[in-house]
């Protein structure tokens, strides 16, 4: 695998030199695409250099290691350096997904359950945003329909990130999310304390950064206007505020009715349309291309059930990775990095399997 370390060597200053262009920032979408690629190879660069300088100093330590015991004790402890130097480059080489240092759009919706499901939406709502929170996020409610006892039937939030570093992307964290979350716990609305098990479906879509980036022809969609229903002041009921995009080709629906004006609704919904037509298209090539790009464990389906959250024994299980913990109390306040960072891990070590297979 390190064969290739040069080439991304030649890549990364080539890129240095390109940034350094005024030209190259009056395209900004240019310049986001060439900076994200830059982020990306500067931490191969830094492990790169980080195994050679690991390397000379063994090599050194192993010279001088017959004539003085502190060099010979060194070895042992440089060769441990360095193979865990060299493991941490090899995960450097994995090729990255695309849509990794995207921001994302976060759609959770209560299932089976009825009120309580909704409640437990409100819950993973809130579990996200804290989480988004500590990691210097910013979140933005893009659109949600209310439940009677104040969760979600269904709700849609832009989660932005300040880095172009696809490890530190928005995506990369978040795409593990998407898929069935079961919560087991006492409902509110529960007089004899019996616990009861119900779901909610979050999808999470890669954010288009310019509308250009995705060709929607005007032609392919069908937008019905209506008249919103539920909480929203003198304009509900009132005036035809509330829009649908259907996009023939590929039959994705987008409802939006939270802002007050017709064309916020429209915006709004071409924000969502353009992120789910984005990631439509890109599941079309992960299908096409499974053995190398599909993760094993990355998914934006609701049918999968991923995840239980346990509340009456406090414990946080992840079906796919085996993560277990009785920190469920913490989890739900946002402490979700080690739940994250397991399907990372796991995610990492299927690409590594697949290339060792080649």
């Amino acid at each position: 695998m390190f064969e290739s370390i040069h080439g991304l060597l030649d890549e990364h200053a080539e890129l240095q030199m390109r940034l350094s262009e005024p030209e190259v920032h009056a395209d900004q979408s240019l310049a986001r695409k060439l900076g994200r690629r830059y982020a990306e190879l500067s931490n191969v660069v830094e492990g790169y250099h980080q195994v050679e300088t690991i390397s000379d100093d063994l090599e050194a330590a192993k010279e001088m290691a017959a004539e003085d015991a502190e060099f010979a004790a060194e070895v042992p402890v440089l060769e441990e350096q360095l193979a865990a130097a060299q493991e941490k480059l090899r995960r450097l080489l994995i090729p990255r997904d695309p849509d990794d240092a995207r921001d994302v759009i976060l759609e959770v919706k209560a299932g089976e359950g009825g009120d309580e499901a909704a409640l437990f939406a409100a819950d993973l709502v809130r579990m996200y945003t804290r989480y988004a929170e500590n990691r210097g996020w910013k979140t933005e409610v893009i659109s949600a329909t209310h439940s009677d006892l104040g969760g979600y039937k269904d709700i849609s939030i832009a989660v932005k990130g300040r880095s172009n570093d696809p490890a530190e992307g928005v995506f990369a964290r978040l795409k593990f999310e998407g898929g069935v979350h079961r919560v087991q716990r006492v409902p509110a609305t529960e007089s004899q304390g019996r616990i009861h098990t119900s779901a909610a479906g979050v999808l999470v879509l890669p954010e288009v950064d310019e509308p250009e980036e995705v060709d929607i022809n005007q032609n392919d969609l069908k937008i019905d206007v209506y008249r919103s229903s539920g909480p929203g002041g003198q304009s509900v009921n009132t005036t035809d505020s509330a829009v649908r995009i259907t996009h023939l080709p590929t039959g994705i629906v987008v409802a939006m009715q939270n802002e007050k004006s017709q064309l916020q609704n429209r915006e709004a919904g071409m924000r969502v349309l353009r992120a789910r037509i984005l990631a439509h298209q890109q599941a079309i090539i992960d299908a096409e291309n499974s053995a190398v790009r599909k993760s094993q464990i990355r998914t934006m389906d609701r049918s999968e059930r991923i995840r239980t959250y346990n509340y009456p024994e406090n414990r946080i299980a992840d079906h796919r990775t085996g993560y277990k913990a009785y920190n469920l109390d913490a989890v739900m306040n946002g402490d979700l990095e080690p739940v994250v960072q397991s399907a990372i891990v796991m995610d990492e070590q299927t690409r590594l399997d697949a290339l060792g297979d080649q």
